[in-house]
């Protein structure tokens, strides 16, 4: 029994120099970056500005086999927004990717945000999600795998889509998105039917005003030359994030995106859960719960090889519940998730605050482009 106890002891000593081994790197020594070096070091590392103008967009998003215009715009937004794009006519794209139809809040929208239920705080939000752990579809049919919906702001500048990335393309998301049982549950024949316009009519459309659903902030402004356009303590937080490596793959115009990783990449929950077990015989058991959090739905990525395409930044406070099954509320724990099961760092709080003081700058409105001379209302 002795020799129990001090493997116990042993195990445990063990187990606390583990666990203080990534807080090491925590007090690495960065250089100071000037506005112009951190602006220039950031450009470098991928990280770009969203387009200000229409011809700006047309640079980055248009082409030949889709070519944008105002009326494929249009006829995309009323598709949106239009419930009978589902099987029971109750679930439009907007239900679960959540944006405000006009400038102006209409009065159902007024009349819903006076209400106290959840679309009070989406509509507000314009976060382009449906701010639940687990999306929910036509007929009220929950996601198979409980995964939650990702946000359709600046979705157009990924180049992998839906948790596992296997989807490449926006007009194949969208086609998969109107047939899938879960989302709104229609077929090719019956669109035809009720909207009286060719099928690739519809998606072309869809596409073409899901392209516009781009988002500018202060970040922005910062990229353009305005020092003044985010404060001290979000600089030291885009220091932090492109230094500890999160802009190795939170990169692009979208910050996010444009790659399928590992999730996650170091399991410490592994070795929080290491555990005598007293039964005959005496022995010790690791249990894996493989997730840093309950891994609602029990979904492991692409093909199950936890590999899930990593998530668009942008407005990323405004789209909590976070990962792929919703199962983190706070967007303080989920940077601390990700520098340790990522990264293997244990950040501090003021790393912590600092980086999410920099997020909160990706928080943006979407751009209006109205027309084809680049003007803006």
């Amino acid at each position: 029994m002795n020799t129990l106890v001090q493997s116990i002891i042993l195990a445990f000593i063990f187990i606390s120099i583990l666990l203080s081994l990534p807080s090491i790197l925590k007090d690495r020594d960065f250089k100071k970056y000037s506005d112009e070096q951190l602006r220039a070091t950031a450009i470098a590392k991928g990280l770009k500005a969203i387009p200000n103008t229409y011809e700006e967009l047309l640079e980055i998003s248009d082409s030949k086999d889709n070519p944008i215009n105002k009326e494929k715009i249009a006829l995309g937004k009323e598709l949106f927004f239009n419930p009978n794009l589902s099987l029971n006519k109750n679930t439009s794209c907007a239900t679960c990717h959540s944006i405000s139809k006009n400038e102006t809040t209409s009065k159902e929208e007024k009349e819903l945000m006076d209400t106290n239920n959840c679309v009070r705080c989406h509509l507000k939000d314009e976060s382009g999600t449906d701010r639940l752990s687990s999306s929910i579809g036509d007929g009220n049919s929950l996601n198979p795998h409980h995964l939650n919906t990702m946000t359709i702001l600046n979705s157009s500048l990924a180049k992998f889509l839906t948790w596992s990335g296997e989807v490449r393309t926006l007009k194949e998301h969208i086609k998969q998105s109107i047939q899938a049982p879960y989302k709104l549950n229609m077929n090719k024949e019956e669109i035809g039917k009720r909207f009286d316009k060719d099928y690739e009519e519809i998606i072309n459309s869809l596409e073409v005003y899901i392209k516009t659903l781009l988002t500018r902030s202060s970040f922005d402004r910062f990229l353009e030359g305005d020092n003044h356009a985010i404060n001290a303590n979000a600089k030291q937080g885009l220091v932090n994030f492109m230094n500890f490596g999160c802009s190795g793959c939170h990169t692009g115009m979208s910050v996010g995106g444009q790659s399928v990783q590992r999730f996650p990449l170091r399991n410490f929950a592994g070795i929080h859960d290491l555990r005598p077990n007293l039964g005959p015989p005496p022995e010790f058991k690791i249990i894996d719960n493989t997730f840093p959090f309950e891994n609602k739905g029990e979904y492991m990525g692409r093909a199950g090889t936890s590999f899930f395409r990593v998530p668009i930044l942008r407005n990323v406070t405004k789209t909590s519940p976070y990962f792929h099954n919703g199962s983190v509320d706070k967007i303080r724990k989920a940077v601390e998730i990700m520098g340790r099961h990522q990264l293997g760092i244990n950040l501090t709080n003021v790393q912590i605050d600092d980086i999410v003081a920099f997020l909160k700058t990706l928080e943006g409105d979407i751009v209006d482009y109205t027309n084809e001379k680049g003007e803006l209302k």
